[in-house]
C-alpha cells in the first residue's frame, strides 16, 4: 500500500521538493487531526491537504465517498481536479475523482449516481442537494475527510454556514471524519478555524502556517495629467494604452475590474484601442453562459489568450501558468482582494506576483500607496462569519427532511456544536420545527407552509412537489431574476437580470459578452438578439453595485495623508497627487487622522455640507442619513444625499447656519440604533432583507426551470409575508433576522459605532470654500450620476470643471 514516502518520491519525480508547510499537514492530518492551512497564493496549499486525505482515502476499504473538497467557484473546482488525478495517477491509480457542480452534465450526474467518486469535489449547493437524497448516509459513511478551500471567502457569507451545517452533520455519518480547511488571505486565523471544525473540537484543532513570503510588485499606472477637480472613472479609460502596453509585454494577462459591468467596458475598450487583439483576448464573468467560460478557462491553461476581462470569477486559487501580469481596474476596496487577484499571476512556488494597479480617480492613488503599505508591512483583513441565519437552517432542516427524515433531538446538539448556532435556545429551536411542520404562527392556517410531517418520531417531507419545489430552491445566493440572452436561431449568450431586459425597447442595442446585440424580443424568459454594427449601446448593470472599502484600507488611506502633511512623500502616488492636495488645503484643508473636516459652499445647486470621515462607502450612506434626521429635529430643512468611500454630501435649498458642537451632537451614539432606523426608514430596508430571506427559507418559491417568477411577484409576496408577521408574529425568528441583517450587514452598525466613536475624539473643523474641493467634487459627481446618462453626465462635468477651476 502506498505511503506518504511514495508522495515524496512522486514531488521528487517531478522536480518538486515539499515544503515544511505541506510535511506538517501530512502529519497532522495522518495523525487524525482537524485543522487550518494558511500559505500564500501558489505555494502548494492544494497538495498540503490532498496528498495526506487521498492516502487515507486509499486505506478506506468501504463503498461511497471518501473525500469531500469544497470550492466556492467552478473554475477551481476543475483546477483542483487536475491536482489531484494527476497525484492519483501516481501513487493512488485504484481512486476516482469526480466534480459535481450546477455545471455538471446530465450524463456525469447520472455516472455519479451508479457509483460515486472517492473524491468528489463539490460547491457547497451541490453538496446540499445530494443530502436531499434518501441513500446519502450510506453515501457518506465511509468519509474520512472534508476539506473547504478558499474557506475565508465561504465564512465571510451564509454559504460559509452552510459548510458549518453541512460539515457537523457529516460527522454524526462519519463519526472519525476529519475537517480540515484552506485559506490563503485572513486576518483571523484561529476564529476561522474555530468556525470550521465546531467550537466542540476547535481546541484540538492544529493551524498549520507556512513561512514562505510571497515575493509581490505592485506598479501603479499613473497618468502623465489628471483634472484638478477628479471624479470617479475618469481616469481610467484615459489609460487604455498603457494597459495594453502591459498586455502586449507579457504572455497572458488578467485584468481585474470589480463589476460585471465594467468588465463589459473595459473589454471594448481595450478592443477599439487595440484592435489586432481581436481573438486573443476574452472576458470572463458569472453572467456568462457556461460554455463561453469554459471555452476561456481551457484557452487561458493552453496560453491561447493575450489577456482575459474578468471579475471575481477568476479571483480564487486558479493555477492559470501562462498568467504572468494582473491589472487590477480601480481601487480594490480590500487589501485582501488585491493580495488574492495579485496571486494569479506567478502562480508557483517561488514565482514572483506582479500587478499594475489603474485608479479611476486621482484619489484612488492613495488608495493604491495604502495597499503597498499594507502588503509591505503583512496587513490583511479579517472575515466576520454569519451566525444565528435561521433562514439557512431552516433550509438545512427541510434538506435533511426530504432526504430521509431527521430526530428532533439528536439534531439540535449536532447545531448547537455549531459556531453559527452555539447560542440558539431550546425555544428558537421549537420555532424552526413549528416553521417547516406549520408555517408557524401566524401561518399555520395555509396548507402550502406545511411541508414537514412528524412520522413515527421523525421530521420528513412526504409530499413529491415538496421534495422538489425545495431541491430547486437549495442555496443562499439570491439575486434578481436572470433573463437568458440568446440569438433568435443560436445559441445562449448568457443572462442579464429582468430589470435590465425590461428597460429595453425593440430595435435597442446593448453590449453584452463583448459583442453589439440588437434587442428583437422578449419571450418568456428569453431575450432574443441578434449582432449589431452600431458602436454605441447600453452596458448592463447587475445588482451588486461598489465593493466597499475595507476599514483597514481606510486607516491605511488616513496615514498617507498623515505623512504627506508631516512631509513623509515616499511613494511615487503621494509625489503625483501632490497638486491635488495643495489645491485641496488652499480652498479648504486637508484633514488628518485627529480632525474631522466639514465644508459649507454655496453653488447653483444649493446649499452644500461636506464631511470627510473616511470610513467607508457603506458607514457614510447610514451617518448621511442619521445626521440629516437629526438635523431635521432641530430644523425645517430637507436635504438630497450623496457619499463615496471618503466622505458625504448633504444638498438643501437653504443655508444652515449651526456650530461645531452641534455637529458633535449630531454624531453622538446616544440612541443610535433608534435613530439610526428611523433615519433610513428601517422597515423598508428589512422589508428588502426578508425577500432574499424567505427565499432561502423556503417561505418563497422562485419557480421552476424555464418559467421564473417575475421580481416584482416575489417582492409583492414576501412583503405580504413580512407585514403578517410583523403584524401578528413579531417575534418571528425570521423577521428578526431581516432586522438584525440589515443593521449588520447593510449599515454596518459595528463598524458605524466604531466610527462614530472615533469621531467624539477628534477636533472638528468647519471651512466655507468659495468653490468645490478636490474632496467635494467626486461626491458631486456620483449625485448626478445617478439620474444622468452618460452623454449627460459628460457635458455636465465638463461644464462643472470650467466653472470650478482655480
Amino acid at each position: 500500500m502506498p505511503g506518504i514516502n511514495e508522495v515524496e518520491q512522486w514531488f521528487h519525480a517531478n522536480q518538486w521538493e515539499p515544503f515544511p508547510f505541506q510535511k506538517e499537514a501530512w502529519k497532522h492530518v495522518l495523525n487524525g487531526c482537524d485543522g487550518l492551512v494558511n500559505a500564500p497564493t501558489g505555494s502548494g496549499k492544494s497538495y498540503a491537504l490532498l496528498a495526506p486525505t487521498l492516502l487515507k482515502a486509499h486505506a478506506q476499504n468501504s463503498n461511497g465517498v471518501k473525500v469531500i473538497w469544497i470550492t466556492p467557484i467552478r473554475a477551481l473546482s476543475k483546477e483542483i481536479a487536475l491536482s489531484a488525478q494527476r497525484l492519483i495517477k501516481a501513487c493512488f491509480p485504484s481512486l476516482s475523482v469526480a466534480v459535481r457542480s450546477g455545471d455538471t452534465s446530465t450524463a456525469e450526474r447520472q455516472k455519479q449516481q451508479r457509483a460515486m467518486p472517492d473524491l468528489l469535489i463539490t460547491t457547497p449547493e451541490s453538496l446540499h442537494l445530494l443530502l436531499c437524497r434518501s441513500d446519502h448516509p450510506k453515501m457518506f459513511s465511509g468519509l474520512v475527510a472534508v476539506v473547504a478551500d478558499e474557506w475565508h471567502e465561504l465564512m465571510g457569507s451564509k454559504r460559509g454556514v452552510q459548510i458549518e451545517l453541512a460539515f457537523a452533520y457529516l460527522r454524526t455519518l462519519a463519526p472519525k471524519m476529519l475537517i480540515w480547511g484552506i485559506s490563503a488571505t485572513i486576518g483571523n486565523l484561529s476564529e476561522a478555524m474555530e468556525v470550521l471544525v465546531g467550537h466542540d473540537r476547535a481546541q484540538r484543532a492544529v493551524l498549520v502556517r507556512s513561512d514562505l513570503k510571497k515575493a509581490l510588485v505592485v506598479k501603479t499606472l499613473i497618468p502623465d495629467e489628471f483634472e484638478r477637480l477628479p471624479w470617479s472613472g475618469h481616469i481610467g479609460a484615459q489609460l487604455v494604452n498603457r494597459v495594453c502596453e502591459v498586455i502586449h509585454a507579457h504572455q497572458t494577462t488578467l485584468v481585474f475590474t470589480n463589476t460585471r459591468a465594467q468588465s463589459e467596458i473595459w473589454y471594448r475598450n481595450i478592443l477599439e484601442y487595440a484592435p489586432q487583439l481581436a481573438g486573443m483576448i476574452a472576458m470572463h464573468h458569472s453572467a456568462l453562459e457556461r460554455d463561453l467560460r469554459n471555452w476561456v478557462e481551457d484557452a487561458l491553461y493552453e496560453g491561447k489568450l493575450k489577456a482575459v476581462v474578468c471579475t471575481s470569477s477568476l479571483d480564487l486559487g486558479v493555477d492559470f501558468r501562462p498568467v504572468e501580469a494582473v491589472i487590477q481596474i480601480g481601487g480594490p476596496k480590500g487589501v485582501a482582494r488585491f493580495i488574492q487577484r495579485a496571486g494569479r499571476s506567478g502562480h508557483r512556488p517561488g514565482a514572483q506576483s506582479s500587478i499594475w494597479f489603474l485608479p479611476t480617480n486621482a484619489l484612488e492613488l492613495v488608495e493604491a500607496a495604502a495597499l503597498r503599505k499594507a502588503i509591505e508591512e503583512g496587513y490583511v483583513e479579517s472575515r466576520h462569519p454569519y451566525v444565528r441565519s435561521f433562514d439557512v437552517l431552516i433550509q438545512f432542516m427541510t434538506t435533511l427532511a426530504v432526504g430521509g427524515g431527521f430526530q428532533s433531538e439528536p439534531l439540535l446538539g449536532m447545531v448547537q456544536q455549531t459556531h453559527a448556532f452555539a447560542s440558539i435556545t431550546p425555544e428558537e429551536w421549537s420555532s424552526c420545527l413549528r416553521f417547516i411542520t406549520t408555517g408557524g404562527v401566524s401561518l399555520e392556517a395555509y396548507p402550502e407552509f406545511r411541508k414537514v410531517v412528524i412520522d413515527e418520531g421523525a421530521y420528513r417531507v412526504t409530499s413529491n412537489q415538496v421534495a422538489r419545489k425545495h431541491r430547486m430552491s437549495v442555496g443562499t445566493i439570491v439575486g434578481d431574476t436572470m433573463v437568458r440572452v440568446k440569438y433568435r436561431r443560436g445559441a445562449t449568450i448568457g443572462y442579464v437580470e429582468e430589470y435590465f431586459a425590461a428597460g429595453l425597447n425593440e430595435g435597442d442595442v446593448f453590449w453584452f459578452a463583448g459583442r453589439s446585440l440588437e434587442h428583437l424580443a422578449i419571450r418568456g424568459n428569453e431575450l432574443e438578439v441578434r449582432n449589431s454594427k452600431r458602436k454605441t449601446g447600453r452596458i448592463p448593470a447587475w445588482q451588486g453595485g461598489r465593493l466597499p472599502l475595507s476599514s483597514m484600507l481606510s486607516d491605511l488611506m488616513q496615514r498617507k495623508i498623515d505623512d504627506f502633511l508631516d512631509g513623509v512623500v515616499d511613494d511615487p502616488e503621494m509625489e503625483r497627487i501632490a497638486p491635488l492636495f495643495e489645491l485641496q488645503m488652499e480652498r479648504s484643508l486637508l484633514p488628518k487622522n485627529d480632525t474631522l473636516l466639514i465644508e459649507q459652499l454655496s453653488t447653483k445647486e444649493g446649499c452644500h455640507l461636506f464631511v470627510y470621515p473616511f470610513a467607508g462607502r457603506l458607514v457614510h450612506e447610514g451617518m448621511a442619513s442619521l445626521v440629516a434626521w437629526r438635523i431635521a429635529q432641530e430644523y425645517a430643512v430637507s436635504f438630497s444625499m450623496a457619499f463615496n468611500d471618503y466622505g458625504f454630501e448633504l444638498l438643501s435649498d437653504q443655508p444652515l447656519t449651526v456650530t461645531t458642537e452641534q455637529f458633535r451632537s449630531w454624531f453622538s451614539t446616544k440612541d443610535l440604533v433608534v435613530d439610526l432606523q428611523a433615519a433610513v426608514n428601517a422597515a423598508e430596508l428589512a422589508r428588502r432583507k426578508f425577500r432574499d430571506i424567505a427565499v432561502i427559507a423556503g417561505l418563497i418559491f422562485r419557480g421552476f426551470p424555464g418559467a421564473p417568477i417575475k421580481d416584482r411577484h416575489l417582492q409583492s409576496s414576501s412583503s405580504l409575508v413580512f407585514d403578517v408577521f410583523n403584524e401578528y408574529d413579531n417575534s418571528n425568528l425570521l423577521l428578526r433576522q431581516a432586522f438584525d441583517e440589515m443593521l449588520e450587514y447593510q449599515l454596518e452598525i459595528m463598524r458605524f459605532r466604531k466610527a462614530l466613536t472615533a469621531i467624539d475624539q477628534k477636533s472638528m473643523v468647519m471651512t466655507h470654500p468659495e468653490k468645490p474641493t478636490p474632496l467635494a467634487f467626486p461626491i458631486m459627481v456620483d449625485r448626478l450620476r445617478e439620474r444622468m446618462s452618460t452623454e449627460q453626465l459628460g457635458e455636465r462635468i465638463a461644464k462643472m470643471q470650467r466653472d470650478f477651476q482655480a
